[in-house]
């Protein structure tokens, strides 16, 4: 079978395998279990669960968070949440940086070598998107982390944009790892007083995306001055 032939039946699997996880992950309602009241009532027989069987809950834990992002699954503030929740703000934190990290560059490289048309697709249809990629042209880390670092981009579209882009692995999963600190830190300890959050809203208050956003912009500036000071000068 020819390389090509092998190929097209792979991104067909791939494509397949994509749809039916996402499928029967509605259909079993796991979109209810994403949710902050089923966390919040359900936080006692979790905890206790946890106790009893803590190497496997954490494992299992990693595991869902590392597959919903895999596979854009929404959910990503819930399950940090619930992270802090069962594992503390330290330990909580580190999973949940690597099973995201990680998680993104699964389909960073999916998007990248399997659903590259799809995705080029899918992003030429979002006016946002076609800005995103474009921001990677100069300064590809830089970039990234300042997308990572500020919570106004869903997490889905940055994964997929600079898979477009001539952004290497190797610094896609750099910047995803850098950057998903501050907001895990954040979510992961919000989870330890669970019971006090009423609304995800109460998350991203205003005050909240202004401190991210403001990071992201102390990453950045440098690189946008470097830019300028390099720039064509005109003569006098």
């Amino acid at each position: 079978m020819p390389n090509e032939q092998k190929r097209f039946y792979g991104r067909i699997g791939l494509a397949l395998i994509f749809v039916a996880v996402l499928s029967a992950f509605f259909a079993i309602g796991g979109n209810q279990w994403l949710s902050l009241e089923f966390i919040k009532e359900n936080r006692d027989r979790l905890l206790a669960f946890t106790e009893q069987n803590y190497a496997l809950m954490l494992f299992a834990s990693a595991f869902a968070y590392l597959a919903s992002t895999a596979f854009s699954i929404p959910g990503g503030v819930i399950l940090s949440l619930a992270m802090g929740l069962l594992f503390g703000r330290w330990l909580g934190t580190l999973v949940t940086v690597i099973a995201s990290t990680v998680g993104a560059l699964l389909v960073f490289l999916a998007a990248r070598f399997i659903f590259a048309d799809f995705a080029r697709a899918k992003l030429s249809q979002s006016p946002m998107a076609a800005k995103i990629v474009e921001g990677f042209q100069n300064d590809a880390f830089r970039y990234l982390l300042f997308l990572r670092l500020v919570p106004l981009v869903p997490f889905w579209l940055v994964n997929l944009a600079p898979t477009v882009t001539n952004i290497s692995a190797r610094t896609y999963f750099l910047a995803t790892a850098i950057g998903v600190i501050p907001g895990s830190f954040v979510y992961v300890n919000l989870g330890q007083a669970l019971g006090e959050i009423s609304n995800i809203e109460d998350i991203l208050s205003p005050e909240v995306i202004l401190s991210f956003t403001l990071l992201g912009l102390l990453i950045v500036l440098p690189a946008l001055l470097r830019r300028n000071d390099t720039g064509p000068r005109r003569k006098t």
